[in-house]
């Protein structure tokens, strides 16, 4: 037992000792990694205890942590708001290892959602910089497993500006006007950072994507203003715009003055030109007829001797040497060299031929081959005494008609041929001639009066007009036309009668014509008296009378008529309004009123009324006198014709088929198959000698068959009524000599039920009824099918008093025979 302990001793020694050996060399290791990291491999012998007692020694490699390394993935480090910023971190072994991003030594905040971080923790973004993101960035490596920190990796700098970087604009050459064919060239720059994509915009149009812009030929299109703007990213960060304009113009064309008198010259005159624009930098070239002269002293020309070779079109150019700019041409002078002397053209003014006395005529002289000639005057070839002026004036007489010539001359020696002659006739001032335009000169108040002044074969005319010697002017009533040849009064009053005429005058002419002959306008005080008279004049009219009313009006002509019933306006205008057939709808009060127009119209007042009163021609009538019960005494129809409601005396005509028939004025006419075998359609009418003289037509009465259809009524009825007599006394012999008790009893209950078994047993036969109701009983008769039904002819009496009296005693006849006595 004590060898055992002594072991277990020294064994529980040995690993205590192997164990502090372990945890020396851990701890060293750590240490020396901390101080000073190395590539390099350390062996390490660590004795173990054995059963053996034998030191076990075990060797273990220890490698030095990677440094990370910090890259940027972004394209630049000075950045500005808004853009993004990308960095990557990169470490070997990266699986095993865990990424710390830090910000000027400081963790990367992980709540911050501008920062973001890829899911391997290698990519860092800041997704908008602000100033805020500026500074110092870096990472370090942490191991998974092991705890064990990287170094710190290589730092990287970012900037972020406060503001957008400002852009700045140039030209070049930046003259305030340029001309067309320059070129000029716009130059952009940004005062910060690098990096930047340059776009160019005229007028808001995009059209380079440089720093330069250059246009090596300036047009007129390239006006305007240039923008420009920078940018830079993939998604796009872009600066404020900046811009600058270009005024593009032609060149200055410069004023070409005429110094000599006169374009068009003689041989051996001088000519002078000058040349100038405003500035005085350019200089001056001469051509004519677009070929360069020599003459030219800058910017004057000067020709002392003129010859035919310098006739032609002159101008000038300007030159602006400096900028190799040079000017249009001018103005042109067009200069002309004549070789001959010219003749003159003479008119005049006013161009009117005759003129009359009085008037005033202005003869020209004009010599169409240059300028500065004086003019000598004629008349009928003869020297009028003037001055040397181009025209001459006029103030005509009757002595004055004649004709008129002129010649010029300029200097001592050079004279013009004479002009063609005008000639001039001069005449009396005519009278014009006064006439009236409406039709009438006496008019009432309201009425309008037009009158026209003229000048026969002239229309150069206006005029004055006159009342009773006093000039007419405008106002609210009276006006003029155009030329006031016409003057209208268009609502006429007493102060507008009188004495009229007028006088003319010529447009722009100072010729005033004598006075016209005078017309006489009456206008009346009152409107016109109308008058309203009715043909024939009773005071009560019946339908289909006719009536004429009249319309008289007592002074003047032309007039129109209006008719009125009730004030409401009629279709009729002429002086007489008939109604041809009065009805009753022709009652009312009658009025008329005449009108005439002029210029306006004039109406005068309506007429009295007359009332015009209407009653309805009695109605004559045809009533058929023949009764029924006379259908097998006689073959004739006697009918009658009365006038409704009228207990005066009449006389009445008949017609048959609308043609009079001759015979006695009786109120009754008999028809018979003899007199007319078609039985035709009878009218009549009642006659007398008061009033109304006859009445109204009666409605047609048609007698065709009526006879046959009479007689096949009461045949049927006949038969009917004979049919039911049969029916009763077949019941009551069926009753009588049908004997057997038993059946007798049945057949007596069975046919005559009391009334109050009839009213229980709903299902007993009636044969009285079966009988009635037979088919062959409802049937129409062929007499009846071959005439027409009844229905169709006009309608008459079925029967008379003496029928009714007859159908009455038949039926007590048939009660007093025992029809009825059924069984109680």
């Amino acid at each position: 037992m004590t060898q055992l302990s002594n072991t277990a001793s020294s064994c529980a020694a040995q690993w205590k000792m192997w164990l502090i050996k372990v945890f020396s060399v851990m701890c060293f290791t750590a240490i020396c990694a901390a101080a000073e990291p190395q590539d390099a491999i350390t062996a390490v012998t660590i004795n173990s205890p054995t059963d053996s007692s034998t030191e076990l020694m075990e060797t273990s490699t220890v490698y030095e942590p990677p440094v990370p390394s910090l890259q940027l993935q972004s394209t630049w480090l000075d950045v500005f708001p808004s853009e993004k910023v990308e960095f990557s971190c990169q470490i070997s072994n990266s699986a095993d290892w865990d990424i710390i991003w830090h910000i000027n030594t400081a963790p990367v905040p992980d709540a911050d959602p501008n920062l973001s971080v890829s899911a391997d923790k290698s990519v860092l973004t800041v997704i908008a910089a602000t100033q805020m993101y500026s500074g110092s960035y870096s990472c370090k490596g942490h191991h998974k497993t092991k705890g064990v920190p990287t170094q710190s990796s290589n730092s990287l700098e970012v900037k972020v500006y406060a503001n957008k970087p400002k852009l700045t604009v140039s030209r070049s050459p930046n003259f305030d006007k340029m001309f067309p064919g320059e070129s000029v060239t716009f130059t952009c720059t940004v005062d910060a950072s690098s990096g930047w994509e340059y776009l160019w915009y005229h007028n808001g149009t995009e059209t380079s994507i440089s720093p330069n812009y250059v246009i090596n030929s300036i047009v007129h299109s390239s006006s305007g203003q240039y923008t420009c703007k920078a940018k830079r990213g993939k998604s796009p960060f872009f600066t404020e715009e900046s811009g600058t304009s270009l005024q593009v113009s032609d060149p200055p064309t410069p004023s070409l003055m005429v110094l000599s008198p006169w374009l068009d010259v003689f041989e051996n005159e001088t000519l002078a030109f000058n040349c100038k624009v405003d500035d005085s930098s350019w200089t001056y070239t001469w051509y004519r007829n677009q070929q360069k002269v020599t003459e030219g002293d800058g910017s004057f020309l000067n020709i002392s001797v003129v010859t035919q070779a310098d006739r032609g079109a002159y101008a000038c150019k300007a030159h602006l040497e400096s900028r190799s700019v040079s000017s249009g041409f001018s103005n042109t002078a067009d200069v002309t060299v004549y070789d001959h002397t010219p003749k003159p053209t003479m008119s005049k003014a006013p161009d009117f031929n005759p003129m009359y006395v009085g008037e005033t005529v202005i003869f020209t002289c004009k010599v169409d081959m240059s300028s500065g000639w004086n003019y000598h005057w004629y008349k009928d070839g003869h020297n009028l005494p003037h001055d040397s002026s181009n025209s001459i004036s006029i103030p005509l007489s009757l002595s004055d008609g004649g004709s008129y010539s002129c010649k010029a001359t300029r200097g001592e020696t050079t004279s013009t041929s004479h002009s063609a002659e005008i000639k001039q006739a001069v005449h009396e001032i005519p009278v014009p001639s006064l006439k009236k335009r409406t039709q009438w000169l006496d008019v009432f108040p309201t009425e309008s009066v037009t009158l026209n002044c003229g000048m026969e074969g002239s229309s150069d005319w206006t005029y004055t007009w006159y009342k009773g010697g006093q000039e007419v002017q405008p106002d609210n009533t009276v006006t003029f036309d155009k030329n006031r040849a016409t003057i209208s009064i268009t609502s006429a009053s007493a102060k507008h009668a009188g004495e009229y005429s007028c006088r003319g005058h010529l447009h722009d002419r100072s010729v005033n014509s004598s006075s016209s002959s005078e017309l006489s306008l009456t206008v009346y005080d009152t409107k016109p008296i109308v008058t309203l008279m009715k043909d024939p004049e009773y005071d009560v009219m019946h339908t289909e009378d006719s009536v004429t009313f009249t319309c008289h009006i007592n002074v003047s002509s032309g007039w129109e008529y209006l008719w009125y019933k009730d004030g409401t306006p009629l279709a009729e205008s002429g002086k007489n309004y008939s109604i041809r057939t009065v009805e009753m709808t022709n009652i009312g009060s009658y009025t008329c009123q005449v009108k005439r127009k002029m210029n306006t119209v004039f109406q005068s007042d309506q007429s009295q009324a007359i009332r015009l009163n209407i009653e309805k021609r009695p109605q004559a009538n045809i009533i058929l006198l023949t009764g029924w019960s006379e259908v097998f005494a006689t073959d004739s129809l006697v009918l009658k014709c009365e006038v409704q409601e009228s207990q005066d005396m009449w006389n009445y005509t008949w017609f048959k088929e609308e043609l009079l028939i001759n015979m006695p004025h009786s109120e009754r006419h008999t028809v018979t198959p003899q007199d007319d075998p078609e039985q035709s359609r009878y009218t009549c009418r009642g006659s007398r000698s008061g009033r109304p003289s006859y009445s109204k037509t009666s409605d047609s009465f048609k007698t065709k068959n009526l006879l046959l259809k009479r007689r096949v009524l009461l045949s049927i009825s006949g038969c009917l009524f004979f049919g039911l007599i049969v029916v009763f006394l077949g019941c009551i012999f069926l009753k009588v000599f049908r004997k057997p008790a038993d059946v007798e009893d049945k057949l007596e209950e069975d046919l005559f039920l009391t009334m109050a078994q009839l009213k229980d047993r709903g299902d007993a036969p009636c044969p009285l009824v079966e009988y009635i109701t037979d088919a062959e009983l409802n049937a129409p008769s062929k007499e009846a099918d071959e005439n027409g039904t009844i229905s169709e002819t006009t309608p008459l009496p079925i029967s008379t008093q003496e029928d009714q009296a007859v159908m009455e005693n038949h039926g007590a006849e048939e009660n007093n025979g025992g029809l009825v006595s059924f069984k109680q």
